[in-house]
Parts: structure tokens; C-alpha cells; sequence
């Protein structure tokens, strides 16, 4: 059965899965560093429960940070307390020697994000296979990242705030509403909402695609936040369609003030175009 992948969460837990089926080592991990600390996020044990789910220790005292120092290419180390790089290290006394296999994930700017790594307290025999398959899901588990950052931009620009004028703003939003992205707008709204000490927010809903159930709860629960902090919100666009699954869901507009259109939202507030002093057109009201 084909497993769909939705983000580098999933990716990484399927990925570690299908890896510990073929490898025999112990431990095998994911951990995930912002240069001063070294976090797991995700950890197979086999016997030996060496790693668990969130520890958290300095970057500095890793082996995950030899892997990054090591550069875009699999660390290998056989016998940690013969290592030069590694028998003085406390992890090596913790564990009392063992094997260590590890290479770096990066984005695809170089900027790196962590590592996924194998861990022995007993000396491995890696086979060629093993470094094979290590430095393939490290490429697959990169290019996924990227994947995930351009689609946190997109999230990010789907649902931009246009200032027309002091005190009033449009945002229109397109496409579907996801429970993600929903967050995303609401976030993003706020913040943009105190930033521009707005007045009015129009919400313009022309070009949204689909409307359910869910999407009409997200777009409630943005209205009445809008409200909480002084901000008069203006629903435009709404389709026939739109207006039908709201009444099939029982949901009412209540007191949200509704136009068919930007144009008459902004009449509605007093907005007008008047020419400046060198006759070009400017909104006010």
C-alpha cells in the first residue's frame, strides 16, 4: 500500500520505519539542531533504549555535531573509543563505546537542519548498502524540507492584507480554506490588524473555491477575534453557493456586516477617490 506524504514530519517517521527495517543497528535517529542545542525528534530503538523522543542536549557535546562539522558526506566512526575525535567525549563514556553513523540534512540553501544518524553501543559492520541508503534518505528527507518551505511561503502569501487607506484594509482570500492555513490568515491578520491600528478589516471571499463546514467555523472564529479587538469586519463576495451552505449548515451571518462587493464595502464606510493637488486619484474618507 502506497503511503502519501503530507511533510518532513511524515516523511521522517516513514522514512525511519522503512530504515530500521533493513539496518540492524540499534538506534536509529533524527535529531534536529539550531546550533546551540541538539533535539530528537524522531528515534527507533531496537533492544537498547539509548535515545528517546525529545531529549535535548548542548549541540557542542553531540556526535550529531562531528556529522555536520564533517560536511555533506556520512560520518562513519567503528569504534567510538578509538576515535581520536570521539574517546574523550562524555557521550562515549555514557554509552561505553559502540559504532556511529551519521550525515547531515540540509535545505537546499546549504543552511543545515539536523542529521539522521545510527547508534551502537556494540562495533557495527557497516556494508556499503548501509552508506548507500543513509545518504539517499538524507537527500529525500532535504528535498522534503524544501518542499515544506515553499509551501509555508505560499501559506504565507495566500491571504495578503492590502492597506487602501488609514485606518482600513482588504484581504482577500483564495483558494480552499485548510485547518493549516486558517491559522496562518487568522495569525497573520491579527498582527497586521495592530500593526496598521486598523478600523475596518474587509474580508473579501470572491475568490474562495470551497466552502463547508469547516471553513465557515474558521471564517466565525476570525470575525468575532476581529471584534475582540476593535476592528469592524466586512464580509464581500460571497456567492450564491456560498450563502446556500451556510443556511444547509445552519449558520447565520448574525450582526456581521455583508456587501456584494469591495466597492460597496468602501462606500459604505465613507471611502472615496478624490484628486490631489497634481489631479491623480486618492482614497479617503
Amino acid at each position: 500500500m502506497i503511503q502519501s506524504i503530507r511533510n518532513f514530519n511524515e516523511a521522517a517517521e516513514i522514512i525511519l520505519v522503512f530504515m530500521n527495517s533493513i539496518i540492524p543497528i540499534n538506534t536509529l535517529f533524527i535529531a534536529k539542531n539550531d546550533k546551540c542545542y541538539n533535539q530528537i525528534e524522531k528515534v527507533i530503538n531496537k533492544e537498547k533504549v539509548l535515545l528517546k523522543l525529545g531529549d535535548n542536549l548542548p549541540f557542542e557535546e553531540t556526535l550529531c555535531k562531528l556529522s555536520v562539522d564533517f560536511g555533506n558526506q556520512i560520518l562513519v566512526i567503528e569504534d567510538l573509543k578509538k576515535s581520536e575525535h570521539t574517546r574523550d567525549m562524555v557521550v562515549t563514556q555514557q554509552l561505553g563505546g559502540g559504532s556511529f553513523i551519521g550525515i547531515p540534512i540540509n535545505y537546499g540553501t546549504g543552511e543545515n537542519y539536523g542529521t539522521i544518524c545510527g547508534l551502537d553501543t556494540n562495533q557495527f559492520d557497516f556494508k556499503e548498502e548501509h552508506l548507500n541508503l543513509f545518504t539517499t534518505m538524507a537527500s529525500l528527507l532535504s528535498y522534503v524540507l524544501d518542499l515544506d518551505r515553499a509551501n509555508q511561503e505560499v501559506e504565507n502569501l495566500s491571504a495578503p492584507m492590502v492597506s487602501l487607506t488609514e485606518g482600513v484594509a482588504v484581504v482577500p482570500i483564495i483558494g480552499t480554506i485548510t485547518p493549516k492555513r486558517a491559522e496562518i490568515i487568522i495569525q497573520s491578520t491579527l498582527q497586521n490588524s495592530k500593526r496598521l491600528s486598523l478600523k475596518f478589516l474587509i474580508v473579501d471571499l470572491s475568490g474562495l473555491e470551497r466552502v463547508d463546514e469547516e471553513a465557515i467555523r474558521h471564517l466565525m472564529n476570525l470575525v468575532s477575534i476581529l471584534k475582540m479587538i476593535g476592528v469592524k469586519p466586512i464580509l464581500t463576495g460571497i456567492q450564491p453557493r456560498h450563502a446556500k451552505t451556510m443556511v444547509d449548515n445552519r449558520h447565520t451571518l448574525g450582526e456581521i456586516l455583508v456587501k456584494n462587493s469591495l466597492q460597496s464595502a468602501l462606500s459604505h464606510i465613507g471611502f472615496m477617490l478624490v484628486p490631489n493637488l497634481n489631479g491623480k486619484l486618492h482614497g479617503t474618507y
